[in-house]
C-alpha cells in the first residue's frame, strides 16, 4: 500500500498519457509530409517546398520545444505572464530574421513565394504572417502539452482518490470490536479452567472466523454465502458465551449462491444487536435474523430486543466497535445511491435494522 501510495505521488507521468519520443517523432513526420506535399502541389515544385519545409520543419521544433519546455516553466507556472509575452515576441522576432536570411541565402531570393507579391526583402507584411504563423504552430503545440498535461494530472488525482478511497474502507472493515475477541478469549480460559468438552470447538470456531477476517475480507465484494458462515462462526462463539439465555432465529431464503457483498457489512449489524441487546438485558434474549434474496437484491433483517434503559445515541454509534455510523460510511463509500436502503428504527421494544442491498 504504502508503495502505491509513493508511486502515485512520485511526478513521474503515467504511461496512459507520457509523450515518448515515438509521439514526438511521428507528429513531426505527419506535420512534416502533410506540409512538403500541400506546397509541393501548389507551387508544383516539390524540390523547392522540401527545401522551405525543412528550414520551416526547424524553426518549428526550436520555436515549439523552447516555449513548452523552457518559457512555459519559467514564466508561465510562475504567473509572470508579461514577461512570458515579451520573451514570446523576441523569440518571434528571432525566429523570424532567421527564416528570412536562411531562406533567402539557402532556397530563394523570393522568400514569400506565395505572399501578394515578389518578396526579396524584410517587409510589414512579410513579418506579420510569418510571426503569426510561427504563433500559430507554437500554440498548437502548446495546446497539446497541455492538455496531456492535464489528463495526465487529472489520471493522478483520480488514482489518489481511488486509491484513499480504498484505504478508507480497508481501514473501517479491520474496525470489528476487539472486545468480541477478549470476551471470547475469556470464555475458552474458563472453559479450559473447566475441562469442557466445549473448548476445542470454540477454538476452532475462533480460528475459522480470525482466519476469515484476516485473508478473505481484501476484497471489494465477497461471497454472499461466505460472509453467512462468517456470521454463523460469530453466533456459534456467542451462544457458548450466552448459553440458554440467548436465542438466536436465523432464516435463509432465496438464491445466495453467485452473489456477492461488501466483507463485513453484516457482521457489523449483527455485532451492534449483541452490544445493545443481549449485553444490556437481564434474562432471556432473543435475536431474529432473516436473509431473503429477491433477484439481484438481499433483503437482511435483524432485531434485537432494546436494552432496559434506552439511550438513542448509544444504539447507533458504540464506542470501540464498528457502530451503525461506520457502516454507512462503507455503505456510502462501496455503493451507489440506488443500490442499497437502510432503515433503522424502533418496534413493539425490539431494535429494527432493515438493510436492502445489490448483490
Amino acid at each position: 500500500m504504502l508503495q502505491k501510495v509513493r508511486q502515485l505521488i512520485n511526478i513521474t507521468p503515467s504511461n496512459n498519457y507520457n509523450i515518448t519520443l515515438k509521439h514526438h517523432v511521428i507528429f513531426w513526420l505527419v506535420y512534416f509530409l502533410f506540409t512538403t506535399f500541400r506546397w509541393g502541389s501548389y507551387f508544383n515544385d516539390y524540390v523547392y517546398s522540401f527545401k522551405t519545409t525543412v528550414l520551416g520543419f526547424i524553426i518549428h521544433m526550436t520555436l515549439s520545444y523552447f516555449n513548452i519546455y523552457f518559457l512555459m516553466p519559467k514564466f508561465i507556472h510562475k504567473r509572470k505572464y508579461l514577461l512570458y509575452i515579451i520573451s514570446v515576441i523576441i523569440a518571434l522576432f528571432l525566429m523570424l530574421l532567421a527564416k528570412f536570411y536562411l531562406t533567402y541565402f539557402m532556397v530563394s531570393h523570393n522568400v514569400w513565394p506565395e505572399g501578394p507579391e515578389v518578396t526579396n526583402e524584410l517587409t510589414l507584411n512579410y513579418a506579420i504572417e510569418m510571426m503569426l504563423g510561427e504563433l500559430y504552430v507554437m500554440a498548437f503545440v502548446a495546446a497539446i502539452k497541455v492538455t496531456l498535461d492535464w489528463l495526465r494530472e487529472h489520471k493522478k488525482l483520480v488514482d489518489v482518490e481511488k486509491l484513499q478511497l480504498e484505504t478508507e474502507l480497508r481501514f473501517l472493515r479491520t474496525q470489528i470490536s476487539p472486545h468480541f475477541f477478549f470476551n471470547t478469549l475469556n470464555n475458552i480460559y474458563s472453559l479450559a479452567v473447566e475441562k469442557s468438552e466445549k473448548t476445542p470447538k470454540t477454538i476452532l470456531k475462533l480460528s475459522e472466523l480470525m482466519r476469515y477476517l484476516l485473508h478473505e475480507t481484501n476484497q471489494k465484494r465477497q461471497h454472499l454465502s461466505k460472509e453467512i458462515i462468517c456470521l454463523q462462526n460469530y453466533l456459534d462463539l456467542e451462544r457458548i458465551r450466552y448459553g440458554e439465555l440467548l436465542k438466536i432465529n436465523i432464516n435463509i431464503s432465496g438464491e445466495i449462491e453467485d452473489k456477492e457483498i461488501a466483507p463485513m457489512l453484516l457482521l457489523s449489524f449483527v455485532e451492534n444487536s449483541f452490544k445493545h441487546g443481549a449485553n444490556k438485558n437481564i434474562g432471556e434474549v432473543e435475536i431474529n435474523i432473516d436473509f431473503n434474496v429477491i433477484d439481484d437484491f438481499l433483503h437482511f433483517k435483524i432485531t434485537n430486543p432494546l436494552p432496559t434503559q434506552i439511550n438513542n445515541n448509544e444504539i447507533v454509534s458504540y464506542p470501540g466497535g464498528i457502530g451503525i455510523g461506520n457502516v454507512k460510511k462503507r455503505l456510502e463509500l462501496g455503493y451507489k445511491q440506488e443500490e442499497y436502503d437502510l432503515t433503522i428504527g424502533e418496534n413493539n421494544n425490539l431494535y429494527v435494522v432493515d438493510l436492502k442491498i445489490k448483490v
